[in-house]
């Protein structure tokens, strides 16, 4: 009898996961003809190599960043260029971070002169922060003011998306408390 109630409970449990599987195969063809939905999580092909040391939901955009080793050497010329407390104290900001590739890809010669000039600095770092974040439904054909002051360009569709043209969004949607990040694969000039 004992036996019989729990194949009896284990048949019952089957049918309730089989049923929401066999409906989720039945999708309206509208929303499977979508031409390209926008992500609604984090997206793109270099997420699942950034590691990361904790949830940063819940955390200020620095702190956020400095859970990610892959984005140290942006965190490091942030501080740098004393922009931490600007960036933790806006409401509400977007980040397009370079991760380390993207800083190797500079000349180690760039790379010193940048960070040996703090205004220079200031102002690349902040030509990649927008002052609202910017969900992935507005990167297709984006164009926004930076904190430095000049218009930065976004492009693409579904999960494969571009800044200025050069930079590829690797990993997108990242969230923090007071920010929207999107690691990039290449440092971004502002205009002169």
């Amino acid at each position: 009898m004992r036996f019989t109630r729990m194949r009896a409970a284990q048949a019952n449990a089957a049918a309730l996961i089989a049923i929401p599987l066999a409906l989720g195969g039945l999708a309206s063809p509208s929303r499977a003809q979508d031409a390209s939905p926008s992500p609604s999580g984090t997206f793109g092909p270099g997420c699942s190599a950034l590691s990361q040391e904790a949830n940063t939901a819940k955390d200020k955009v620095v702190e956020a960043a400095s859970a990610y080793p892959q984005l140290s050497q942006l965190v490091s010329a942030t501080v740098r260029a004393k922009l931490s407390g600007t960036l933790d104290g806006k409401p509400k900001v977007t980040i397009f971070a370079p991760n380390d590739q993207a800083f190797h890809k500079v000349t180690l010669s760039q790379l010193d002169k940048l960070l040996s000039n703090q205004g220079q600095l200031k102002k690349v770092l902040t030509y990649h922060v927008v002052e609202k974040q910017i969900t992935p439904n507005e990167l297709s054909k984006g164009s926004f003011t930076t904190l430095e002051g000049s218009k930065l360009t976004t492009s693409g569709s579904g999960t494969t998306f571009k800044v200025n043209g050069k930079a590829n969004i690797v990993c997108g949607n990242i969230k923090a408390a007071n920010a929207t990040i999107y690691v990039i694969d290449k440092v971004l000039q502002p205009p002169s």
